[in-house]
This record gives structure tokens, sequence and C-alpha cells, in this order.
């Protein structure tokens, strides 16, 4: 039976585009979700996160406008602000979440953050 993995991707993204090229390397075939087109729900973002291991603020990507727009660099925001916002604003979430039976991780600072959990 072959290795299920999921990746929530961005096309326009040369570090997911990596992270998707090397699953394929590996003779995987992953789910893809285009997490901009079909956002996660807000369960299945907290799920997310609680399995990688991180804060919802690690999730922000910094650079988007959107987040300055939203001045979320401010210390008021709880954990679920954040995340509210990152289900209303996809677009601000960090990319690609990377999901397999032998974990979950954020591909971020480079794709090779995912090596550990893809199969052999």
């Amino acid at each position: 039976m072959s290795e299920s993995i999921t990746i929530y991707h961005n096309p326009a993204c040369s570090i997911s585009v990596a992270a998707l090229a090397m699953i394929r390397e590996r003779g995987v075939e992953p789910q893809i979700i285009e997490y901009l087109k079909t956002p996660p729900s807000r369960e299945k973002l907290t799920e997310l996160i609680a399995a990688m291991g991180i804060k919802p603020r690690d999730l922000l990507r910094r650079k988007e406008p959107r987040y300055h727009e939203l001045d979320l660099d401010n210390t008021k925001w709880t954990d679920e602000e954040l995340i509210g916002f990152m289900v209303e604003n996809p677009i601000l979430m960090n990319r690609p979440i990377v999901v397999t039976s032998r974990g979950t991780r954020l591909g971020r600072p480079s794709e090779a953050a995912i090596v550990d959990i893809l199969p052999g």
C-alpha cells in the first residue's frame, strides 16, 4: 500500500512547488489541497497547527500585505483570533503544510523541512 500524503499547496509559491516535486520524486502522488481555493476549516486548521507543534502565530506569513493591514504583529491577538484571521484570509498561511503518517510539517524555511516525514 502506498504512503498517503496531503500537501496544502500554493502553486504560485516556489517552496511549495519544490516540496510537491520532492514528494513526487519519492513515487507518491499526494492529495493536493490548494488552500487558497479550498481553505481549511477552523477545526482543521487548529488540528494542523497542533500536529505541527507550533503556535498559530508561527504559521502566519509576515511578508503578506494583509498581515500588516490587520496589524497582526500586535500581541493583543489571541491564538483563537489569529486562527480566525487565517480561516478568513488563507493567504496569511505559510506554506506548504505536508501531512503524512510520520507527521505534519510546515515546509519552511525551505522544502527540506519536510524530508524527515517523507517515505524512503
